[in-house]
């Protein structure tokens, strides 16, 4: 029985949901699955992925053919990292520890960036709001010209230098 890792179409019209479930491939699309390892909304800003992650490696593992969305979604969560980082401890090229903090730090990384994308989207709304909630906007005003004042003083400076220049020469 060949199992592929899928999406599973959920929602109403114009706005999917989708579960990933782990199938049979010649079940229909929202048909009978084998087991549901997570969800997946592709509305929401970064989109939201939950997973079982063990789940999805044990799949993966065991040889379901993941379709190229959800092959993206592992990818993005580190499953398939994962297990290339256990084909190298497999086959002596690392240890077992240096694997776990090699996914560990990885996993940090990406969390770093997602937050950061989500600040990003939180503060672009944030501004949105502030742009368009129909409060009248009061321009500061600037500040008046200084008046120009004319100093006689310079003047006097000017024609003192040129009395002392003239006595010099």
């Amino acid at each position: 029985m060949p199992v592929k890792l899928r999406l599973q179409r959920k929602g109403r019209s114009k706005a999917p949901f989708y579960h990933i479930v782990a199938a049979d491939s010649r079940s229909p699309r929202d048909g009978r699955f084998i087991e549901k390892i997570g969800t997946y909304n592709p509305l929401t800003v970064p989109a939201t992925i939950e997973l079982k992650n063990d789940r999805a490696t044990y799949w993966v593992n065991v040889g379901a053919q993941p379709t190229d969305t959800v092959r993206a979604i592992l990818r993005f969560k580190g499953i398939l990292y994962a297990k290339h980082l256990q084909e190298g401890v497999k086959k002596g090229a690392i240890t077992q520890e240096q694997a776990d903090a090699k996914l560990a730090a990885w996993t940090e990384q990406k969390e770093a960036g997602i937050n950061k994308r989500r600040a990003e989207v939180a503060d672009k709304k944030r501004q949105f709001v502030a742009n368009v909630d129909g409060t009248a906007k009061v321009k500061p005003k600037a500040a008046p010209p200084l008046p120009v004042i004319e100093d006689e003083a310079p003047a006097e400076e000017s024609a003192e230098t040129a009395a002392a220049e003239s006595t010099e020469e």
